[in-house]
């Protein structure tokens, strides 16, 4: 049999199993991965030339994959799931017992659906069961990118993948990226489904049949109803009261109430509201609850009745029925219902959240009070098209499954209503710990996405840490905006916050704004800081109060600063040595550092920092070569900075050869980490630079701390065999981190633009 023969094989010597490994077959070297573990071959080699062969390009950050074999098999399923690429092209692929998306599927931790959601259609087709499982185990990071307006059973494929994989998955990240004309409804269905919501009437069904999952779940929680019932049944009886007497009581109600938003979801059952009979209950609040007409294409997705008192409640849109009858009913419970469902989370007025909900990761929704029945919705301005009843349907119909924990948009325009949704979702999304946003043109609607951030940082389960908002415009001084944020979250313990552009409404003096001197910042938790200026001065004085409420912060990067004043600069690093004392690590970019060379040195010599990093700061564009001296010894002296990074700053050759004295035999720097990237070195100040780096070794006996070295974008080009021999003896050094970068082309590049 093959299994017996492989055994034979497996038990080869080490040396002739590494002879063997390059030419089996995908299928068989994925198999002879234990045995090669065993025998101490590594196969990375093989997977690595695997990639070359057929993937035919330089994966991004190559230097930093660690395992080939995972990356070459994720990116193959991706590959053969989007029908780019032809397994019969290789004959390593092209193997009788090798299933492309079945055998790859186990390493697959990240996937990307693009374009028409085809990858999702192909994933909940009946032949792929086993794949969707497999991912559902090891899929960790689901992104969605260019993503188009999609039919219903498209959608109803989505709905699927995001249950099996959220729901009752590994998935931990939802990344949504170039978006530029979102479909809201889609939009929508992803958040909410990320968030661990989806219709309490919805049959989830798997290839026909309802969710197994779920069927486990609901039958649980039904034989729990049944024995609660049970025990309600006897004190009734007890009490002497009969049946009759008690059909319209609370207790009852609420038994009613379990059996249908906790109850089996098998068999539909049919929801008498939605009868042409029926005068007085719209279909419209018939769909947000789940239920369509057997002739419905959706009725997969109905599975629960509404309480009579329930469809009461919802009498306020009474009228609608007319116009709804003269929809197609397929069209409409798939798409109607869809929008009701999603702008349920977008109720909030100015003032604050009105819904809040307190929830548990894989627990129902228990507490959600919605705004009394028949206000306006204020979520959705379509909802006056319709009648205006989106708003009506309480989130309590709505079942709560597993969430993600991270989540990100990424160049995707969020309108107020969206914002609003998104809003409403986060103020009881207790599962998130991070959220990146940008590039979405919140302007002002940042306030909303705040709202709701400060209604889930008051639940005792929270988790969120990270915030990330980067924009093209920025609505407001990027200072205001932090002390903003972190009188919302005292909690967070990263916030970054970058812009582009100021807003051309906005004035450009400080002084008119003066909610910046006036809030309050309760003590945070903060532990890293970033914010990119859109070329605004740094007041130190408006920072002073966000420094003085983060005793915690270690980190801290300033991008884009301008310093109105040469004293700017000064004054900061005083409030920095008051005000942080854990700062370790502190970082300047396109800052213009060039006549602050006092505070440089200051910097360089404070003893709590460990890592200092001055990139594109211009900083010898007016200096001599007594500052680089000063820069080399200052260096030497600290023996806790452990990190120097000078990207951008024009060393050249002769301030590359001279960095190497900070290694000398009397330096007493722990210095580790050395960036010199952008710095217009050339192979022969590369290789002089390491003649004596290797001077200084010798001397020290062959003990030095220097272990990286990155040196991107670089003029390395010009001379190959001379950057070749310098790498090569670098790398008998320290770990070096390089790219083949075309100066000339870059040259040419730069002044096209000029």
């Amino acid at each position: 049999s093959m299994a017996a023969r492989e055994r034979d094989v497996w038990a080869l010597p080490g040396h002739l199993l590494r002879g063997l490994l390059p030419l089996l077959t995908v299928f068989h070297l994925e198999r002879a991965e234990d045995a090669a573990r065993r025998a101490g071959v590594s196969t990375q080699p093989v997977w690595r030339k695997l990639w070359d062969d057929v993937m035919k390009t330089r994966p991004p950050n190559s230097e930093s994959i660690t395992c080939w074999r995972k990356k070459f098999l994720e990116t193959f399923f991706s590959n053969v799931l989007h029908g780019v690429l032809d397994v019969s092209s290789d004959w390593r692929l092209n193997d009788r017992h090798f299933s492309p998306l079945l055998h790859s599927s186990p390493h697959v931790s990240q996937l990307t659906l693009c374009n028409m959601l085809q990858g999702a259609v192909e994933l909940t087709a009946e032949r792929n069961h086993k794949v969707l499982e497999n991912l559902a185990g090891s899929l960790r990071i689901l992104k969605f990118q260019h993503l188009l307006s999609c039919d219903q059973a498209v959608r109803r494929s989505l709905v699927l993948l995001l249950h099996r994989l959220i729901h009752h998955g590994s998935v931990s990240q939802v990344s949504m990226c170039s978006w530029p004309v979102p479909d809201t409804v889609l939009l929508i269905l992803i958040l909410s489904m990320s968030a661990g919501f989806w219709h309490s009437g919805s049959a989830l069904t798997c290839h026909g049949s309802p969710c197994a999952l779920c069927r486990e779940e609901d039958k649980a929680q039904s034989q729990e109803s049944a024995r609660e019932g049970a025990e309600r049944g006897c004190n009734a009886e007890r009490e002497g009261s009969s049946g009759e007497s008690q059909k319209g009581s609370p207790e009852k109600a609420e038994a009613l109430m379990n059996a249908v938003f906790s109850g089996p979801r098998s068999p539909p059952l049919q929801n008498p509201a939605c009868e042409e009979t029926s005068s007085e209950v719209p279909c419209d609040h018939t769909s947000i609850q789940g239920e369509s007409s057997p002739r419905s294409s959706s009725e997969q997705l109905s599975c629960h009745p509404i309480p009579r008192k329930t469809r009461r409640q919802l009498k306020p849109a009474v009228g609608r029925k007319r116009r709804c009858l003269r929809r197609s009913r397929a069209h409409y419970a798939d798409t109607e219902d869809l929008y009701d469902f999603v702008f349920t989370v977008a109720r909030e007025d100015n003032s604050g959240l009105r819904d809040k909900t307190r929830i548990t990761e894989g627990a129902n929704t228990e507490n959600w009070t919605s705004s009394s029945p028949g206000s306006p919705c204020t979520g959705h301005a379509g909802c006056k098209k319709r009648g205006g009843s989106a708003g009506i349907f309480s989130l309590k119909a709505a079942r709560h499954f597993r969430s993600v924990s991270t989540l990100e948009l990424f160049s995707i325009p969020l309108t107020w209503e969206t914002c609003q949704a998104l809003s409403n979702l986060l103020s009881s999304w207790v599962s998130l710990e991070n959220l990146v946003l940008s590039y979405n043109g919140l302007h002002a609607n940042i306030s909303c996405i705040l709202s709701g951030l400060r209604a889930l940082s008051r639940h005792p389960e929270c988790r969120f840490r990270v915030l990330r908002v980067s924009d093209m415009f920025s609505h407001m001084p990027c200072v205001e905006l932090v002390r903003c944020v972190l009188s919302a979250l005292p909690q967070l313990h990263t916030l970054s916050v970058s812009f582009d552009l100021k807003n051309h409404l906005e004035g450009s003096r400080p002084e008119e704004n003066p909610s910046c001197s006036e809030a309050e910042i309760p003590e945070s938790c903060l532990e890293v800081l970033e914010i990119r200026f859109p070329r605004e001065p740094l007041h130190t004085a408006f920072l002073l109060p966000v420094l003085k409420a983060s005793q915690s912060l270690q980190q801290l990067s300033l991008d884009s600063a301008t310093l109105p004043c040469p004293q700017e600069l000064g004054l900061l690093l005083e409030v920095l040595k008051e005000c942080t004392p854990n700062l370790k690590k502190l970082s300047f970019h396109d800052v213009n550092l060039a006549e602050h060379q006092k505070e440089v040195l200051l910097l360089l010599q404070d003893p709590s920092l460990q890592e200092i990093t001055f990139s594109f700061c211009r900083l010898f564009e007016s200096s001599t070569a007594e500052f680089l001296s000063e820069i080399i010894n200052t260096v030497k002296r600290n023996s806790l900075l452990k990190s120097l990074k000078l990207p951008g700053n024009r060393l050249g050759n002769h301030r590359l050869v001279a960095l190497a004295d900070i290694f000398s035999e009397d330096s007493s720097s722990s210095l580790c980490q050395l960036d010199v990237s952008s710095n217009c070195i050339k192979p022969d100040g590369l290789l002089e630079f390491t003649k004596k780096l290797e001077g200084h070794i010798q001397q020290r006996g062959g003990q030095i701390p220097f272990t990286h070295l990155r040196l991107f974008q670089n003029w390395l080009d010009q001379d190959a065999e001379t950057a070749q021999e310098a790498l090569r003896r670098l790398k008998a050094v320290c770990s070096v981190v390089n790219d083949s970068w075309d100066s000339s082309q870059a040259f040419a590049d730069y002044i096209s633009v000029m």
